[in-house]
């Protein structure tokens, strides 16, 4: 039997670190174990017209990048990329475009249209708060860009209510829309076999601090500034706690320009890319999972990968965090709330949390689980083929 044909698009992909190309990932290498063979159009950021990325085919559209440089990563299809869309659409049996605000999406929903091709749209975040005139341009961009998306799909997947509510703001049809929670790789991300102290010792973490993890792109909306205050006040309440970041973005050089005008030096650490086959490692080898961002958030992955390690976590109330994170599991705080941010780490830091790792690891594996995600997604294709 042949196998069924998905163009997927996504205004950005791997090797560009992000949640939705991760996403896009996870479940395209799933849907290329069963009877389906993924395609992926993606924007031309890696000089590229073409490369495969652990089986999975890339096709890359002309493209111009906008905002890349403040963190605001919007890529806008060249008029000549029409073409391409037209003849990666014509040759699959469904479409699958990822976020409603992009340029991808609206291009591919009108290719589908006029190819007459069964069309899924999945919406990943919520409002994100750039400030200012980011926030003014998102909202036309949502106006005149994103509602005429939303009005294509035979199919919306959301990936929490928080986005539900999102798409449901600007007209989408109840009808059409289900919530589809992403997954996390559970025999990749789990407990380590390893002791917390011989996983500390590998990475050079001192053994008598209480570690304070964080994944994150350094952009604005991701709450770097927030950490950094709750850091100076959790500080002087608690000078053994060690703050971990890993990622980098634009504003790495401030990040670090206010570690030492904070004097937090030993305290703070800026680690910079890690790759996943390290990631598991600091996962393990830490105390508490912080997640400080300001607005947007779906259903942040790195919240997730944390928790199956049975990392407790303290997150900000944004978006559809409050739908993953109990009383069981961590706590959340007010966004831009650097006082209480602080507060809950410091008391977490008193605490004897290895009794609640097990329990963590659980809700995960009850709720988050990429291969029945694209169980999931594979019936709601077979819905519209």
């Amino acid at each position: 039997m042949s196998r069924i044909r998905v163009c997927v698009v996504t205004h950005l992909f791997l090797p560009h670190v992000g949640g939705i190309e991760r996403v896009v990932y996870e479940q395209c290498k799933r849907l290329l174990q069963e009877n389906y063979e993924p395609v992926i159009l993606t924007s031309e950021i890696t000089g590229k017209s073409a490369y495969t990325v652990d089986g999975l085919k890339v096709y890359c559209y002309p493209t111009l990048k906008v905002g890349f440089e403040l963190g605001i990563p919007y890529s806008v299809p060249k008029p000549n990329s029409y073409k391409l869309f037209l003849e990666h659409i014509k040759d699959c049996d469904i479409v699958h475009a990822h976020g409603h605000p992009y340029l991808s999406s609206f291009t591919a929903v009108k290719a589908a249209k006029k190819c007459s091709k069964p069309i899924v749209l999945t919406q990943h975040n919520t409002f994100i708060e750039y400030g200012s005139f980011w926030d003014l341009a998102e909202s036309l961009n949502d106006f005149f860009v994103g509602r005429n998306v939303l009005k294509a799909p035979d199919k919306i997947i959301v990936v929490s209510k928080a986005t539900l509510n999102y798409v449901l703001s600007l007209g989408a049809d109840p009808r059409k829309v289900e919530v589809l929670y992403n997954g996390v790789d559970l025999d990749k991300f789990k407990p380590a076999k390893m002791s917390r102290g011989d996983a500390r010792k590998s990475l050079g973490i001192p053994e008598d601090y209480f570690v304070i993890l964080t994944v994150r792109r350094l952009v604005y909306k991701n709450g770097i500034d927030s950490l950094l205050e709750s850091a100076r006040i959790a500080v002087e309440k608690n000078s053994r706690l060690l703050f971990l970041v890993i990622g980098n973005g634009p504003d790495f050089e401030k990040v670090n320009a206010k570690i030492r005008e904070f004097r937090l030096e030993k305290n703070f650490r800026l680690l910079g890319f890690v790759p996943d086959s390290y990631l598991l490692h600091y996962y393990n080898a830490s105390d508490v999972f912080v997640l400080p961002s300001k607005s947007g958030e779906g259903m942040p992955l790195v919240l997730l990968e944390a928790m199956a390690c049975g990392l407790p976590v303290v997150a900000t109330n944004v978006g559809g965090v409050p739908e993953i994170i109990d009383e069981k599991c961590g706590k959340i705080v007010p966004p831009n709330d650097a006082v209480s941010l602080a507060e809950a780490l410091v008391e977490l830091s008193h605490k004897n949390l290895s009794p609640h790792h097990e329990r963590i690891r659980k809700i995960v594996e009850k709720r988050h689980d990429w291969n029945r995600n694209v169980k999931r997604l594979i019936e709601i294709y077979e819905e519209l083929i």
